[in-house]
């Protein structure tokens, strides 16, 4: 089992750990990291891992997630290769984070707007470096509307509201009205729920990364809407 540091700070930038796992010289689990797997829409992490008693560094490329571990795809050109029990220091690629987490904290905002207008939920979403795609459920397909929306988003960011995580008991989270804006819910086998609250405007759950306010999202700029066929939309925007 692989712990998961980035649930419980978000800003943390570098971390120690040790080797559990290597699959095929390149796949490496980690007992704790702070590197974000691919999930939920947003992108992995990338960075280096480095190896403590001779400074060798390993390029981070791709993380993934399976069930308890967290595996970090890993890229030396010189060949060499980490071992069950090496010691490591890790490090993010931390403008790429930062990129991320703004992003995702972007779209919590937008979509809270859009289920408050139009009870929509989001049916797929791609947190990107460049862009962000939400495809959400509603029968109208109204661009003006959704580039009101974004205007909407703007306000928000600009009160710069304090945003904080905890966790809930499923039985707690499940008496929150909208705790999830997915079209799917949450999974049955969820019993802890993580909790990302923008203080006074939105309550989610939700495992990735974010921003400690709402102030630090920067400016959302709409790009473009789509009507993806019988009650699917989808929108594209950016941050300044």
């Amino acid at each position: 089992m692989t712990r998961a540091l980035y649930l419980d700070d978000c800003y943390l930038k570098e971390f120690d750990a040790k080797v559990v796992n290597v699959e095929n010289g390149k796949f490496v689990v980690l007992d704790q990291t702070c590197f974000y797997p691919t999930g939920g829409g947003q992108l992995h992490d990338e960075g280096i891992l480095v190896r403590k008693f001779d400074c060798r560094e390993f390029k981070v490329v791709y993380v993934n997630k399976s069930g308890d571990e967290i595996s970090h795809e890993i890229e030396n050109l010189e060949g060499a290769k980490l071992k069950e029990g090496d010691e490591v220091f890790g490090v993010l690629d931390w403008k790429r984070r930062y990129k991320l987490m703004r992003a995702h904290t972007a779209a919590h905002i937008y979509s809270e707007i859009i289920h408050r207008n139009t009870n929509a939920l989001i049916t797929g979403n791609q947190l990107g470096l460049d862009k962000i795609r939400i495809d959400f459920n509603t029968e109208k397909f109204d661009k003006e509307k959704l580039k009101g929306f974004i205007e909407e988003a703007n306000k928000i960011v600009k009160q710069d509201l304090p945003i904080k995580v905890y966790y809930l008991s499923r039985e707690e989270a499940d008496r929150i009205p909208g705790v999830s804006k997915l079209a799917k819910g949450l999974s049955s086998s969820i019993s802890k729920v993580r909790i990302v609250e923008i203080e006074g405007f939105d309550i989610q759950a939700d495992g990735g990364t974010h921003v400690c306010r709402t102030g630090e999202v920067g400016k959302l700029e709409f790009l473009s809407a789509e009507n993806k066929g019988k009650d699917n939309r989808r929108i594209y925007f950016r941050l300044a």
